[in-house]
């Protein structure tokens, strides 16, 4: 294992605030584990309340009296090229971060976050095109109308651990462009993402307070959603974190975006190969060995079928080799934390007792003594009904119901309280084309796992509020405003009165 490498971050026992580096309130430290041997990779600073305060004061501060709202959509731009070139040259030491603190295997993290900078040139590249002012002819006809699209003010970005690249990059590079003012809660398990882009925004000059970073715990990190002076939450998590989230915000009118929880379905009609379905299952779900939310976990098929999709998922899960996440024969690494293992392991006892099949994995690799893995695992003969159907378990845990028929099928994957993604597994163009429009659910996929974020992901029901990515990703960081004038402005095209 590649274990002993220290983490390649400059000021673990600092928080960013206001454009420098600054020494927290309190003396409290965070250790940050290697997931695959369980050795201290490196200790942050945790924040308390008076660190909170600092930096919404910084980021308040930056947008009430500071450039950044001020300038125009262009000259961000070329802050967010700058941020996205650098996030290109660190991306070696984003990779071996991530692939520390969480488990996704080193191939899969390099090759990710060599595309992270991509995102903010993305973002860069719509002061261009996006609609930030429209013009509208006035009901009644007389002067001129115009929609307006401002930023929403002070952003608390609240980030899991899973995934911190992307979703910093989905969350900061929109807000940036909008002309928002951050500050940026890290993930206790996995903050060495927000600590880079923290160095990346003081090398390329980020004016002072536009981008804050600090990691805490569950209860400082409330009072940063409870803050007066954040005007929005873009949170990514667990949909018990988000329903408490949305209700602080809704005291205090306060916006919020909510990507949460899924346990999302894989529809499995009668004209396809089970053979086919289950390598093209089994290739996403061990992705960061399952920890994500958007992930193919119940495997719905029709009953004369169910026995032969067990066991071709349980062929394909079975030869999965796992292992250390630095060594590029492994496909799939560990499990991020003690703690979600035991969680994973719990559910895994849950599907047994229910009466479930355990087709195959269901326990600790008997090769590796050391780090937090667990057996791909396939469940069979799963209800609907039970918990390991019913929950998300955030893990690489697959559960195949059989439904009667087409119909019984679409109900089963619409029965949960989650649709955050799906997928249709057919031949026919057509027929995937009609069951997805049925299926309640933010994204559906066709004969594999899909998401496109320069589209838009988020979720119906429990998991989530709101959209990141693509257009629909600005969108969420600006607030609409109606302006009603006797003649188009100079700035605009029209003539100066």
């Amino acid at each position: 294992m590649n274990a002993a490498v220290p983490a390649p971050i400059a000021h673990p026992e600092s928080f960013f605030i206001d454009g420098q580096w600054l020494k927290p309130s309190g003396t409290r430290q965070i250790e940050v584990i290697n997931s695959g041997t369980e050795e201290l990779f490196f200790r942050v600073a945790e924040a308390a309340a008076a660190d909170i305060d600092r930096a919404v004061s910084a980021a308040r501060k930056a947008f009430d009296d500071g450039p950044w709202p001020r300038m125009t959509h262009k000259e961000r731009a070329t802050y967010l090229n700058a941020i996205g070139a650098e996030m290109a040259h660190r991306a070696g030491d984003a990779a071996r971060i991530w692939t520390t603190e969480s488990g996704i295997t080193h191939d899969l993290s390099t090759t990710t976050t060599n595309a992270v900078g991509g995102i903010y040139a993305y973002y860069a590249a719509m002061a261009e095109t996006f609609p930030f002012v429209e013009q509208k002819p006035p009901s009644n006809g007389v002067g001129a109308g115009f929609l307006v699209r401002e930023p929403v003010g002070v952003v608390a970005a609240i980030i899991p651990w899973n995934g911190p690249p992307l979703l910093l990059a989905y969350k900061c590079a929109p807000a940036l462009l909008a002309g928002c003012t951050l500050i940026v809660k890290a993930s206790p398990e996995a903050p060495g993402a927000a600590y880079l882009l923290a160095e990346i925004c003081e090398k390329v000059g980020l004016p002072p307070g536009v981008i804050n970073v600090l990691t805490a715990d569950r209860e400082v990190s409330e009072l940063l959603v409870r803050h007066p002076d954040v005007d929005k939450v873009a949170f990514t998590g667990s949909t018990a974190a988000g329903q408490r989230i949305a209700s602080i915000c809704g005291d205090r009118v306060a916006r919020c975006t909510l990507e949460l929880g899924g346990k999302s379905a894989g529809v499995i009609l009668d004209d396809c190969d089970v053979e086919k379905v289950a390598q093209a299952i089994s290739g996403f779900a061990t992705y960061l060995t399952g920890q994500v939310c958007a992930s193919l976990t119940r495997i719905i098929v029709s009953r004369p079928r169910h026995a032969a999709m067990v066991e071709a998922l349980s062929a394909a899960f079975g030869s999965v080799k796992v292992g250390d996440p630095f060594d590029a024969a492994t496909k799939m690494g560990p499990l991020a934390t003690c703690r979600q293992r035991d969680r994973v392991e719990g559910y895994i006892a849950k599907g047994k007792a229910e009466g479930a099949t355990l087709a195959t994995g269901g326990g600790r690799p008997r090769h590796l003594e050391r780090g937090f893995f667990i057996e791909p695992t396939v469940f069979g003969n799963v209800s609907n009904d039970s918990i390991i159907a019913r929950e998300e378990i955030f893990g690489p845990v697959i559960s195949v119901i059989p439904a009667n028929n087409e119909a019984d099928a679409i109900r089963i994957a619409n029965d949960t309280i989650y649709g955050l993604n799906a997928a249709v597994f057919t031949d026919d163009v057509d027929k995937a084309w009609a069951v997805a429009r049925q299926l309640r659910s933010g994204t559906v996929g066709h004969n594999r796992y899909r998401t496109d974020w320069t589209i838009g992901f988020g979720g119906f029901k429990q998991s989530g509020i709101g959209r990141e990515g693509g257009t629909q990703g600005v969108m969420s960081f600006l607030e609409s405003k109606t302006v009603l004038l006797d003649g188009v402005p100079s700035v605009l095209g029209g003539s100066a009165s």
